[in-house]
């Protein structure tokens, strides 16, 4: 099995030119998958509100769903860089608050690092959550916990004016003390030059080139119905696998043809026996 990367290796990659390729996951299963498969790391996010709880949005996400997956995932992947996703109402409200579930993440579920969402406006929540010895990546461009505030799940940054602000938010995630950001739904040349400008990696999840690349793995695995998002390749189609296998089940209990023998465990005594033990009770 690879060893687990540091912070360490992440700059090196960085320096050297070689890409970060991660996904997100959710579960035992998923994560073991993508460490199997050598994912350089893994994303618990708050996208799970949408993908595994049924939620329209990101925003009822508790701390507690965040802790209990990042658990799971840490099981599946123990060789593998875990990011927890700060969830929103985790650190809005203060820098203390940010610090104290920052350190309840690490506490509980032995992720690597936080994320969270927002630049300039946040930039006091990384420093803090930074300055109490806690790995922070930061979050720009899409910010699904904003997406009320952006009118919708809409790319940013595709104007010079919007494109200004995405380059002072990510200036100030580095000045914060962030040692990643993570661009989303930006145009290609805009986190081009964030990912040239910046020294920390800067990796991107429908931004184009950057220092690794991120998507969700209920995306690109075909399992998410509810909508594609434009910047995702679909890799397989679980959903239909699954659905195929679920109503073949359907089909052949309602048709009596399962379980057979082979599916079943048969008795150590001899029907004889048993037909003695049933009497007993008659």
């Amino acid at each position: 099995m690879a060893k687990k990367k540091s912070v360490l290796d992440f700059y090196k990659m960085k320096k050297e030119g070689k890409q970060v390729a991660w996904v997100t996951a959710y579960d035992y299963p998923t994560a073991s998958f993508a460490e199997q498969a050598g994912m350089d790391m893994i994303l618990v996010g708050d996208s799970l509100g949408m993908v595994i709880l049924g939620h329209k949005g990101t925003i009822p996400v508790t701390m507690e769903d965040c802790i209990s997956h990042c658990q799971a995932v840490r099981r599946g992947a123990p060789q593998t860089w875990v990011v927890g996703d700060m969830p929103f109402g985790s650190y809005q409200l203060s820098d203390e608050q940010a610090v104290e579930n920052a350190v309840r993440f690490l506490k509980e579920s032995d992720v690597d690092c936080i994320k969270l969402e927002g630049g300039v406006r946040v930039e006091s929540r990384i420093r803090a959550i930074s300055n109490a010895g806690i790995l922070v990546m930061g979050h720009i461009g899409l910010t699904p916990q904003s997406s009320g505030v952006l009118g919708g799940f809409k790319a940013q940054g595709r104007d010079i004016g919007s494109a200004r602000d995405v380059i002072k938010d990510a200036l100030a995630v580095e000045k914060a003390g962030a040692f990643s950001l993570l661009v989303e739904a930006v145009p290609p040349i805009l986190t081009k030059f964030i990912t040239r400008k910046l020294k920390i990696p800067v990796y991107s999840i429908g931004a184009g080139e950057a220092d690794g690349q991120l998507i969700i793995s209920s995306d690109m695995l075909g399992k998410f119905q509810a909508f594609t998002p434009k910047f995702v390749k679909v890799y397989a189609n679980v959903a239909e696998v699954e659905t195929t296998a679920f109503k073949k089940y359907v089909e052949e209990v309602r048709e009596g043809v399962f379980p057979t023998d082979e599916h079943v465990y048969q008795a150590l005594d001899s029907d004889d026996d048993f037909e003695k033990l049933f009497r007993e009770f008659e």
